[in-house]
C-alpha cells in the first residue's frame, strides 16, 4: 500500500472580500493539515471570489489578489503541505483564470484555465482568455511575491507537478464539462478536453478541480457522474472543490466537494450549508490507481499520448515507506447523497437568503402574503432558513451564525440571547402582511395568510388598502372626469386592467414603507431596514402574468426561477417534513390574484386569465430556452408531444397565443427583481436570458406553419381519437 491523505473544500467566498476570503482559505489549509493531509485544493478564483464579474477588468482586483496570496504564503501555518489557490493573473498584458500551486513558500506552477465557461450564467470570455494546450512559458513574479519566495520567475502554462511519489495535475471547472472527440487519431492530435484523461494517460495520478459551479435543480447528479467517469475510464484520484454560498449575485454555489478514486466516491461534502469553511478529507492508496491502470489498451494509448512538462515539488505526499502507521487505512467507498428537488428548494434558497441577509447587514425580511401558493412558498423558504439557523446554533460548532443573528435582530454587543425555536427567530427578523381589499379579498385567503404567519412565527399584519386605492382612483377621476370600472360592472378591459394594476402597485409602495419603518416601530435602535421579498414564479414571469412595479418588484425573489409545478410539490413536501399541515389548504385553493371584486358567480382565476395552464407554461419555457426553439420549432415539437391530445391546428393556436403573450410582456423582464437562479429556463433578462424586449410579430414563422396546416387538409383540424395515451 502507498497511502496519502488529501483534502478538498467548499468555501463561502464573497466577491471582493479579500480579507474574509483570505481568512477562509487559511482556515481550510489549517484544517486540512490538522486532518493529516499533505495536499489541499480549493474553489475557482477563491482569492477574489468567483463572482467579481467586470471587477476582474480592474487592476485592483489582481493587485489585491497578489497581496492576499503573499499573506497566505508568508503564514507559517501553510508550510509542509502542497496547496493551490485560484486567482486572476495577467501575463503579457492578457488576463487568465489561474491556479497557483505552492509548497513551503515556493510557487511551483501557475496553471491557467484552458476552456472558459461562456454560456448561461457565465461570461468568462468577457474577462479572461483561454490558454493554449501544452504551452508553457516563464512568468515574472511581482516584486512583493519575489521577496517572499526568493523567486523571480516561475513556470506558467499547461503543465503538471511531480512529487517524489506521484504526479499531480489540475483542471478548472469547465474543463470537466467540455466534450472530447471519440476518434483516437483526432483525439491525439487535438488533445483538448477531457483534460483529466490526457493527464491520466501521461501518468498523472491525482487530479485537482477548483470549481465555481452554481446550484440548479436536479443538476448535482450530472456533475457527480462527470467526475466519476473522469476516473472510471482511466483511473486516478480526483479532488473536486467548489464555492458554497451566495457571493453577491443571483447564483448560489452548492459546494458538494468530493473525492473519487477509480470512479468510486470516498468522501462527499454538503451541498447546502451555513458553514463558512468545509474541508473534506480522505486517505487513498496510490497503488490502487496503478493496479487499475494495468490494462493493455490504456498502455497503448499512453505510449502515444503527448506528454506534459513536469515541475518537481521536491517533496512526497506519502510518509516514508519505512514509517508504517497501522491506524491509517484507505477511506471506504460511500453512497452518493442526493437531495430530492423539494429538499433542494427548501435548502438552496434558504442558505442563499441567510447569506444575503447577513452580508447586506439589514434587519430582516418583509413579504406581502396573498394567501396563495407563491408567497406561501417564499415564506416557507424563510422558515427553512430559520430552521437551519436554529439547528446551527443548537449544534454549536459554528458560533458565527449566532453572532450574525444577534446583529441582524438588533441585539446589543454584550447580548446573551439565544433563540429557543425557529419561530422565535422568525418573530425577530421575518415580517409578513396581508394587504387586502374589502370586496376583492376572500375571507379564506385572509385566514390562510394569518394562519401561515402564526405557524412559522412571523410578525404578521392584516389590513386593507381600500382607502389608498380609492384616493388614487378619485384623484384620477377628478383630473380626467372619467371613472374607470371593473368589467363585471360594465367597464372595458382597459379599465378593468388599470384598476387591478393600481392595487398591485400600491401594495408594492406600502410594502416598502412598512419594510423601512417596521423596525423603528418595533423599537429597534440600531441601523437597518427590512429587505422586501418578491414571490413571482418563473412561469408567470415567462408569460408576463404580473403587474410591472407591483409586489414582483422587490429586493430579492427566492422563487423567481422555480416553476409552479415544483412549488406545489415543495409545499406538499414541506407540510409533512416541517409538520405544517395547514399547507395542504394552499394546495387545494385555486390560484387567484384577487384583484377583481368577488361575486356570487365570479371569482378571478389565474389560469383562466392567462388562457393557459401552469403545466403548459412549464413546457413552453423549456422548449423556448433549454431546447432553443422558436415558434415554428416549438409547434413542430409539440405536434409529437401533444398530438395524441390536440389537433395540429389547436397546437398552432396554443403556440401562437403563448408567443404573443411572451412578446408583448418581455419588457417586464428588464425590471424584474433579481431571482435566485434555479432553473435552466429562467427568463431573467439581466444575465441569463439575453433577448430583445421589443418584438415584431412572428409573421414569418406563422405563415410557414399555416402553409403546412393547409397542406395537411382535413388532418389539420382532426381531433385525436379517444383512447390514445401519452407514451
Amino acid at each position: 500500500m502507498h497511502l496519502i491523505t488529501v483534502s478538498t473544500c467548499s468555501l463561502n467566498q464573497w466577491s471582493l472580500d479579500f480579507t474574509g476570503n483570505r481568512a477562509r482559505i487559511l482556515s481550510s489549509i489549517v484544517q486540512a493539515k490538522a486532518a493529516g493531509s499533505s495536499l489541499r485544493t480549493g474553489p475557482e478564483l477563491e482569492v477574489p471570489g468567483y463572482g467579481c464579474a467586470d471587477h476582474f477588468l480592474e487592476g485592483d482586483t489582481e493587485l489585491f489578489s497578489w497581496e492576499s496570496l503573499a499573506e497566505i504564503i508568508k503564514d507559517d501555518r501553510t508550510r509542509d503541505i502542497l496547496w493551490d489557490v485560484g486567482m486572476p493573473i495577467a501575463h503579457r498584458n492578457v488576463r487568465y483564470n489561474c491556479r497557483v500551486h505552492v509548497y513551503n513558500k515556493k510557487i511551483l506552477l501557475i496553471r491557467p484555465k484552458l476552456s472558459l465557461a461562456n454560456d448561461g450564467n457565465y461570461r468568462e470570455m468577457r474577462w479572461f482568455t483561454p490558454w493554449t494546450v501544452r504551452k508553457v512559458e516563464e512568468y515574472f513574479l511581482p516584486r512583493s511575491i519575489a521577496k517572499i519566495t526568493g523567486q523571480t520567475q516561475v513556470p506558467f502554462g499547461d503543465a503538471v507537478i511531480s512529487t517524489n511519489d506521484t504526479c499531480v495535475g489540475a483542471e478548472t471547472c469547465e474543463e470537466l464539462f467540455t466534450p472530447k472527440s471519440p476518434h483516437p487519431m483526432e483525439w491525439l492530435l487535438t488533445s483538448l478536453p477531457t483534460f483529466s484523461i490526457d493527464m491520466g494517460l501521461d501518468g498523472v495520478e491525482i487530479f485537482l478541480n477548483g470549481s465555481a459551479s452554481h446550484h440548479e435543480l436536479r443538476k448535482l447528479n450530472t456533475r457527480i457522474e462527470l467526475i466519476r467517469e473522469a476516473t472510471l475510464k482511466s483511473g486516478g484520484i480526483y479532488l473536486y472543490a467548489n464555492q458554497q454560498g451566495a457571493d453577491g449575485d443571483r447564483l448560489y454555489y452548492d459546494g458538494s466537494a468530493t473525492i473519487f478514486v477509480n470512479g468510486r466516491i470516498v468522501a462527499q461534502g454538503s451541498q447546502f450549508s451555513l458553514n463558512e469553511v468545509e474541508v473534506v478529507t480522505a486517505t487513498v492508496d496510490l497503488e490502487e490507481v496503478r493496479a487499475y491502470r494495468s490494462f493493455k489498451s490504456r498502455a497503448m494509448q499512453s505510449r502515444d499520448t503527448i506528454g506534459y512538462q513536469r515541475f518537481p515539488a521536491g517533496m512526497s505526499l506519502s510518509s516514508d515507506s519505512e514509517e508504517f502507521d497501522p491506524t491509517l487505512a484507505p477511506s471506504k467507498e460511500i453512497d452518493i447523497r442526493y437531495h430530492l428537488p423539494e429538499e433542494e428548494i427548501a435548502l438552496g434558497p434558504a442558505c442563499y437568503l441567510w447569506d444575503y441577509l447577513r452580508r447586506s447587514r439589514q434587519a430582516g425580511y418583509f413579504i406581502p402574503l396573498s394567501g396563495g401558493i407563491d408567497s406561501c412558498a417564499t415564506s416557507i423558504i424563510v422558515h427553512s432558513m430559520c430552521r437551519l439557523v436554529h439547528q446551527a446554533i443548537e449544534k454549536g460548532d459554528n458560533p458565527l451564525v449566532l453572532t450574525d443573528l444577534r446583529r441582524i435582530a438588533g441585539e446589543e454587543d454584550d447580548s446573551t440571547w439565544s433563540p429557543e425555536s425557529p419561530q422565535e427567530i422568525a418573530g425577530r427578523i421575518f415580517h409578513t402582511a396581508f394587504m387586502g381589499m374589502e370586496k376583492n379579498s376572500s375571507p379564506d385567503t385572509r385566514q390562510r395568510a394569518r394562519d401561515l404567519g402564526a405557524a412559522i412565527g412571523s410578525y404578521h399584519l392584516n389590513f386593507d388598502i381600500d382607502t389608498v386605492v380609492s384616493a388614487v382612483t378619485s384623484l384620477f377621476s377628478t383630473v380626467t372626469r372619467f371613472t374607470p370600472r371593473y368589467k363585471i360592472y360594465g367597464g372595458s378591459n382597459v379599465s378593468n386592467l388599470a384598476l387591478q394594476n393600481i392595487q398591485a402597485r400600491l401594495r408594492m409602495v406600502m410594502a416598502y414603507m412598512f419594510a423601512q419603518l417596521l423596525p423603528t416601530v418595533r423599537g429597534r435602535t440600531k441601523p437597518g431596514s427590512l429587505l422586501v421579498l418578491g414571490s413571482a414564479n418563473v412561469d408567470e414571469s415567462l408569460r408576463g402574468y404580473f403587474t410591472k412595479y407591483d409586489c414582483s418588484s422587490a429586493d430579492i425573489n427566492p422563487i423567481g426561477a422555480i416553476s409552479k409545478t415544483d412549488l406545489k410539490k415543495f409545499i406538499l413536501w414541506a407540510g409533512k417534513s416541517f409538520d405544517l399541515p395547514l399547507l395542504e389548504t394552499f394546495i387545494s385553493a385555486p390560484p387567484t390574484a384577487e384583484l377583481e371584486p368577488i361575486t356570487d358567480d365570479y371569482v378571478q382565476s389565474d389560469e383562466a386569465d392567462m388562457n393557459m395552464s401552469y403545466h403548459e407554461l412549464s413546457v413552453y419555457g423549456r422548449l423556448r430556452k433549454v431546447d432553443k426553439l422558436g415558434p415554428y420549432g416549438m409547434w413542430s415539437k409539440l405536434l409529437h408531444d401533444w398530438g395524441h391530445l390536440l389537433s395540429p391546428q389547436e397546437i398552432y393556436e396554443k403556440t401562437r397565443w403563448f408567443h404573443w403573450c411572451y412578446a408583448i410582456n418581455r419588457h417586464k423582464m428588464t425590471t424584474l427583481t433579481p431571482s435566485y437562479h434555479a432553473e435552466q429556463y429562467s427568463p431573467d433578462d439581466n444575465r441569463y436570458d439575453l433577448r430583445p424586449f421589443l418584438y415584431p410579430s412572428f409573421d414569418y414563422a406563422y405563415t410557414k406553419i399555416e402553409k403546412m396546416l393547409k397542406a395537411m387538409g382535413s388532418a389539420a383540424t382532426k381531433k385525436p381519437e379517444k383512447g390514445q395515451k401519452d407514451d
